[in-house]
């Protein structure tokens, strides 16, 4: 099953779809982490509290007396109105989805990349939908992304019916910068974080020392003892705004699992270049850039670049 299949899944990857088609059964994630112990990101007092039901350590936050230190996440309730979340939704139903894996279906605007031989190309990246521009322009009121330059823009749907989730996985370093946004849109949702302690050739992870001394929020010193690891659950409100930097970015996997999508949903995921890619040498980046900075007001077909 490494071909793709009709609905977009292939490889060790499954949606309802193809698992009751094909009679795949979806790989348990979570199994290896079964021993260890789950924590939830209260963000009210930006602490990690014991528990893995998100909502009822959020509704217990008035007696949360102790809490560990876990640096790297902002959550912010109600980034965006309710109108806002509308308009944006029309916009984004208003335009052609992809099918894409894991029961998900995207709409991508930004330039093309190849993680594995590292080249970058702006392709047919024609900048980002109107009716967005203002998610972006609210950036500048968060003291964490006033100097956010948006060079990728990805809208994805999860829908419950499809059996949609996204595998445990670090966003690629080469390319992708520290600060991994995302605005989360029609209903609630949560992100499980998960120790990676892996080979670092993988997500390009190795060239995170190159530009190490830029980042906003230290890296810790690797583990000795890799069982003391712990499961961080993250909420997600409706219209909220999610950022992970630091060691939640470089250290973790992030994922959504399945049982964590309830009703449709739909996030807006953000990417900025790393530094590498901010100093003018490369020209590839610098007309990425220069794209990255206009917004088109009709769809435009050529626009999504993959």
């Amino acid at each position: 099953m490494d071909y793709p299949r009709p609905c977009g899944c292939k490889g060790r990857r499954s949606c309802l779809l193809c698992e009751n088609e094909y009679g795949i059964k979806q790989e348990n994630f979570l199994a290896k982490y079964q021993e260890l112990s789950s924590y939830v990101f209260c963000y009210k007092c930006e602490k990690l509290i014991p528990g893995w039901d998100v909502d009822r350590v959020l509704e217990e936050h008035e007696n949360h007396s102790e809490g560990i230190d876990f640096p790297g996440i902002l959550v912010l309730p109600d980034f965006i109105t309710d109108s806002e979340e509308e308009e944006l939704m029309c916009g984004i139903d208003g335009m052609p989805w992809d099918t894409s894996q894991s029961g998900r279906r995207k709409q991508n605007f930004g330039p093309k990349t190849n993680f594995k031989k590292m080249k970058l190309q702006p392709g047919q990246f024609r900048g980002f939908p109107g009716f967005s521009r203002f998610v972006q322009e609210k950036f500048n009121t968060v003291s964490l992304l006033k100097d956010y330059q948006t060079i990728e823009q990805c809208s994805l749907e999860y829908d419950p019916l499809r059996g949609a989730s996204i595998d445990p996985h670090i966003d690629d370093c080469w390319i992708w910068g520290e600060r991994v946004v995302t605005v989360n849109c029609l209903t609630d949702s949560v992100l499980t974080l998960a120790p990676y302690h892996g080979d670092k050739q993988r997500y390009n992870l190795c060239l995170v020392d190159s530009y190490r001394e830029h980042l906003i929020e230290p890296l810790e010193e690797a583990k000795k003892c890799p069982e003391e690891d712990i499961l961080v659950r993250i909420p997600m409100p409706r219209r909220s705004l999610i950022v992970l930097y630091g060691p939640p970015r470089y250290q973790w996997e992030h994922s959504v699992l399945r049982e964590d999508i309830k009703e449709r949903r739909v996030c807006i995921a953000y990417r900025e270049f790393t530094p590498k890619y901010l100093n003018g040498s490369n020209e590839a980046a610098q007309e990425v850039l220069q794209r990255a900075r206009k917004f088109f007001s009709q769809p435009e077909e050529d626009s999504c670049s993959r």
